[in-house]
């Protein structure tokens, strides 16, 4: 079965009698809708509503486990222990380096639910397991079902969750309780402002290196992020697309045309005005 390592992974566990009320007024993810053995992707935000942090969390036997960048973990965990204060709450990071992704018939690890949205299975483990490939396939997998990863496809405390589709992932909850940021994703939800938003590029010829700017009529809509071959991720103004896909206005990567598309498992569709995004 295809599987890939992660070698700049890291993992922190959250354990005591209030890691779930600590972690559930703190992140974007809600964790009551949250299965055993299951992933799901989360955030720390700014006051400002932006991502601080982002991760992968999951249920683990005494709390909770989270899947993190690897050259975040520090920063994270010493801002978690800042809000601990007087909580019940117990913060470690694991010795496990890397995680191990499995796709198509796996079944060991947790499901990734950023995929199972898109109808694919997606497991993964900390460490590394015997046989697994590099990442390039893994990248290959998320592009085409329009799943972003920062580093790659956008910079942390420079998104928003709506930018990065964390509101049609299960990303970040409107419904329960108040957490960091929460009242500025909340304005953005209900007033319908979510003007940029992951897309998936194709090109007709190889697409140019990550952070080549996206065009129409010279200007600047968005940047690609994650590239493999004709295809990769990018952030881009879906009024800004959608105007130009009405009237039949070329959008470029450098000289290459390109078409862009909203992954199918968002449900969402380009508006053909600004006044419609």
């Amino acid at each position: 079965m295809p599987s890939a390592f992660l070698p700049d992974r890291a993992f922190v566990r959250i354990t005591g009698a209030d890691a779930e009320h600590f972690l559930q007024n703190l992140i974007t993810t809600d964790l009551g809708a949250l299965a055993a053995h299951e992933l799901r992707p989360g955030a720390l935000l700014t006051p400002q509503g932006k991502i601080f942090y982002d991760f992968l969390i999951s249920r683990s036997d005494d709390g909770f486990l989270i899947d993190i960048r690897a050259d975040q973990l520090e920063a994270f965990v010493k801002r978690m222990t800042m809000y601990k204060l007087r909580a019940a709450v117990t913060i470690e990071t694991l010795p496990e380096t890397g995680a191990t992704v499995i796709w198509g018939e796996a079944s060991d690890g947790a499901a990734d639910h950023r995929f199972a949205l898109a109808g694919t299975e997606v497991r993964r483990q900390p460490g590394r397991i015997d046989g697994a490939g590099d990442r390039g396939a893994y990248d290959a997998l998320r592009i085409l079902h329009g799943v972003p990863e920062s580093g790659q496809d956008y910079a942390l405390q420079d998104a928003f969750p709506h930018d990065i589709l964390f509101d049609k992932s299960a990303g970040v909850s409107f419904r329960k309780g108040c957490y960091v940021g929460q009242e500025v994703v909340s304005r953005m939800q209900h007033r319908s402002t979510a003007r940029r938003r992951v897309v998936i590029v194709s090109g007709e010829a190889p697409l140019p290196a990550s952070g080549s700017e996206i065009t129409i009529a010279g200007k600047t809509i968005g940047a690609l992020g994650t590239v493999a071959g004709e295809r990769g991720l990018a952030i881009v103004r879906i009024d800004k697309a959608g105007e130009a896909m009405a009237v039949g206005e070329p959008i470029l990567v450098g000289d290459v045309p390109v078409s862009v598309a909203l992954p199918g498992w968002t449900g969402l569709t380009f508006p053909s005005s600004a006044e419609e995004a």
